[in-house]
């Protein structure tokens, strides 16, 4: 492949700078709608308690992945299960503590007289109000106080001495010392059976931090990852790029159904007898392919056009196969919030990458 398209390609991801606080452009935030909020604490600092369990332990065992709540956890837990009493048009439908984020679902049921923002910008100031008694040790202070300005200024030395300070665009430091970083995530809920999907992700979440712990290498985002000479940003076990026997999996959308099943019987076999299939997936061969393999637990190198944020890990079944060692994901390209169709000339890139990596 031709280093200049590569590069073009590489640079596909756009001109905006992705950012997960972005709010949903043309959307009614006073209407009607369920959403997935997140919202961190200001500097990533572990002050709502810390999981524990194993993440091997089966559902109901008393080693079942948990959050242990610190008495600040415990205070915001029941402000959020307390907002249908300040705002009756939301209804609480979820929330999972972790040490340092939240993940809640909301459900505004009718129209709000002011944006979802405000709901949750009082939510964050009854927060801070825990956070200055219970971490701070002053409690019932108003913003007009003049012992909040030492707060403040305590809180900013704490977090900077934790390795953590906040730049504004100018460069400045902008750590203000309360229990949240700006602002906050959200996802809308848009088809049947992602409101259930939702709920498993955040019911998996101390599950998924303790699998992190235990395996560190293979959730980590790794930058600069060379294969066949190309840089790939990476998410799984990298040895599977040393393993002798590389397959590439590519198929024509003309097959027929039962072309496929050929086809996923041949690449099985290869994959029983020590091959790592590669391929981006694109074709509905290719997808049935490797979720064939997938499903059997054979080693896979997925190629994929969109990048990894820096706190990017796999999800569901794909994290299972992470630990497991089972997984390779690589992807060429910066990572992008808005959701793109894959090019012709992508597609083409990414399987020149495959073949390149089976070489």
């Amino acid at each position: 492949m031709k280093k200049e398209t590569y590069e073009a390609q590489k640079n596909f991801a756009g001109e905006k700078k992705p950012s997960m606080l972005r709010r949903c452009v043309g959307h009614d935030y006073t209407a009607r709608q369920i959403y997935m909020i997140t919202m961190v604490t200001e500097g990533r600092r572990p002050l709502f308690g810390k999981v524990v369990g194993k993440s091997s332990a089966h559902q109901g065992s008393p080693e079942e992945p948990h959050i242990e709540l610190s008495d600040l956890g415990k205070r915001v837990s029941d402000e959020w299960w307390l907002a249908s009493q300040h705002h009756p048009e939301i209804e609480v439908i979820s929330l999972q503590m972790m040490p340092d984020h939240l993940h809640g679902i909301l459900f505004v049921k009718e129209k709000m007289e002011k944006p979802l923002g405000m709901a949750l910008r009082g939510f964050k100031q009854s927060c801070n109000r825990h956070y200055r008694e219970l971490v701070l040790g002053q409690p019932h202070l108003s913003s007009s106080c003049p012992s909040t300005v030492q707060s403040v200024a305590l809180a900013t030395q704490q977090t900077q001495q934790a390795g953590h300070p906040q730049k504004d665009r100018h460069g400045e430091d902008r750590t203000h010392g309360l229990l949240f970083a700006r602002g906050y995530n959200d996802k809308l809920l848009l088809r049947a059976g992602q409101l259930e999907t939702w709920r498993q992700y955040l019911a998996d979440n101390p599950r998924r931090l303790l699998m992190k712990r235990e395996h560190p290498d293979l959730f980590r985002v790794q930058r600069n990852v060379i294969a066949a000479g190309l840089t790939f940003t990476a998410i799984g076990n990298q040895f599977l790029l040393n393993r002798p026997f590389r397959l590439q999996v590519q198929c024509s959308r003309k097959l027929t159904e039962q072309e496929i099943q050929i086809k996923i019987a041949e690449y099985l076999k290869a994959a029983q007898q020590g091959a790592v299939l590669v391929s981006p997936a694109i074709s509905p061969g290719e997808k049935a392919i490797m979720r064939a393999a997938f499903d059997m637990g054979m080693p896979l190198i997925y190629l994929q056009e969109n990048g990894f944020s820096d706190l990017a890990k796999p999800s569901g079944a794909c994290m299972l196969a992470c630990s497991r060692g089972q997984l390779l994901l690589l992807a060429p390209w910066g990572h992008h919030n808005e959701q793109i169709n894959i090019s012709r000339g992508q597609c083409l890139s990414l399987n020149e990458m495959a073949r390149s990596i089976c070489t």
